[in-house]
């Protein structure tokens, strides 16, 4: 331990090799809370490297809860957190649009730790069983086409994590391997990044992963989600290349929306502003989802062009299919 700290602390990036066989140590309880805490701010001052990120994922999925059947053709649809916009849930709210537009989504989530509202939160206060059985989450994704796949229930061994992230409180290494340590092999995703000069990094680390195409976006402001207020820049992996693009409300015709209106509460009310959107009621929430929606189509390759996305989003929370998703997970995720 003491020289991998050396290295960090002379900013040599450590390998893959090393920082699995450390994170194995870690989720086997061998290390202290302090050294732990130790090593991500070590990790967050050098500067994570893609092969540092990929051998914290491996070790993860290594130790990871596997579900007894295996889905080939999964999109997860998550933000890294830590961007301290504290606006509502907009990937969990997305997630549901996604579903309901033929996507088979595994959203993976945890709760809270920089924000108000984590997506296991807000989802917890809809009735949904956040801590499901892996049977019962193999079941949802076949009949529903969507599941939550809770962090703390597939990765039991965060929980030798958790307290030193706390103890933190700030974003670290963890927030950029969250969304990327899903225990299913995604086919494709939608990251959200709190961090632009991150997102070839994750890009690479994706293709490591075997992801046939991505997106991971970055929001006006640092935000861990695409918004209308700024400049949105995202990176597009696909067909093993990677490409950089960038995007802003009057480019897609939309209204301008600023970050004071999107802003949520506890997980109660962000629970209720879900609903208003499913419910297809107009709100700068409700445009928020219809961008961020419209983008997770274009990520998984659904459709053409944002601009197509944005208006199949719009069409099925008109219609009532995504709603009808939330209802049915609210049946069968329990």
């Amino acid at each position: 331990m003491k020289e991998l700290f050396n290295q960090i602390a002379n900013k040599e990036d450590l390998s893959e090799e090393q920082v699995e066989s450390l994170f194995d140590s870690i989720l086997n309880n061998s290390i202290s809370e302090s050294e732990i805490a130790a090593f991500l701010m070590g990790l967050k001052v050098k500067g994570e490297t893609p092969s540092e990120i990929t051998g914290i994922v491996r070790a993860l999925k290594n130790h990871a809860v596997l579900l007894p059947r295996e889905f080939d053709d999964a999109m997860c649809n998550c933000g890294t957190g830590g961007d301290q916009s504290y606006s509502f849930n907009i990937s969990t709210t997305a997630s549901f649009v996604l579903a309901a537009g033929g996507i088979r989504v595994a959203k993976a989530g945890n709760r809270s730790v920089s924000s108000k509202s984590g997506s296991a939160d807000v989802l917890e206060a809809l009735g949904i069983n956040i801590a499901a059985s892996p049977a019962t989450l193999s079941k949802a994704l076949d009949e529903v086409g969507l599941a939550f796949i809770f962090a703390q229930t597939m990765h039991p061994a965060m929980r030798f994590i958790g307290p030193a992230r706390k103890t933190l409180g700030i974003p670290t290494i963890m927030n950029i391997v969250g969304p990327l340590a899903n225990p299913l092999d995604l086919e494709t995703q939608l990251m959200g990044l709190y961090r632009a000069d991150l997102q070839e990094t994750a890009a690479q680390v994706m293709q490591k992963l075997g992801r046939k195409r991505a997106i991971i976006v970055t929001g006006p402001n640092n935000m861990d989600e695409a918004a209308l207020y700024g400049k949105n820049t995202y990176t597009l992996l696909e067909d093993g290349q990677i490409t950089q693009h960038s995007f802003t409300y009057k480019d897609l015709g939309m209204p301008r929306v600023e970050l004071d209106d999107i802003v949520g509460g506890d997980a109660k009310q962000n629970a209720d502003i879900l609903v208003s959107v499913l419910e297809n009621q107009a709100s700068p929430y409700l445009e928020t989802t219809v961008l961020n929606a419209g983008l997770g189509f274009y990520a998984n390759g659904k459709v053409d062009s944002l601009a197509e996305g944005i208006e199949l989003a719009r069409q099925l929370i008109a219609d009532g299919s995504a709603l009808a998703k939330l209802h049915q997970l609210q049946e069968v995720q329990v």
